[in-house]
């Protein structure tokens, strides 16, 4: 049976990245970030989206690419990983495209830079290649717990 997805597709460091979109909430222009102390390298801080305070990460620290000025074109996709809403930093994100499951193939050790173990697979779209985003594994659980607390806290102060 074939299982058509929707995907979100975004930009980071020169290749094509989707995320299903069933797990984002919406796409930001950059905000103004809160520093959060104590914070994991990766996390950027937290911004205040509609009076929430939300974590945000930068996928590029994430995956131990180089650092790249914010453009216009940089935004911030509020995803929903394990009950708790994160922001991912990333270099531009371009269009909505439905594919089909079965075009997903499983990841090889090391695509465009990322390991495998934060990737679903990698789509083979006729005219592109995909790599597609395991966003439990990008955040694992405990850095999820932890996130969620710096959005607790910073919930109370707000």
């Amino acid at each position: 049976m074939d299982t058509e997805m929707k995907v979100i597709v975004f930009q980071l460091n020169h290749e094509e990245y989707g995320v299903d979109i069933m797990q984002v909430r919406s796409i930001e222009k950059m905000l103004p970030i809160t520093r959060v102390p104590r914070a994991p390298g990766f996390v950027k801080g937290v911004i205040n989206l509609r009076g929430v305070v939300t974590p945000v990460v930068d996928l590029r620290k994430r995956f131990s690419f180089s650092e790249l000025e914010e453009t216009e074109e940089t935004r911030i996709i509020i995803v929903h990983v394990d009950g708790t809403e994160v922001g991912l930093i990333v270099d531009g994100a371009s269009d909505v495209i439905d594919i089909n499951e079965e075009q997903i193939e499983p990841p090889s050790d090391l695509v465009g830079g990322v390991k495998a173990e934060y990737l679903q697979g990698v789509a083979n779209l006729e005219d592109r290649l995909l790599i597609m985003l395991n966003l439990k594994k990008v955040l694992n659980p405990g850095e999820i717990a932890e996130l969620r607390e710096f959005e607790e806290s910073e919930n109370d102060v707000v």
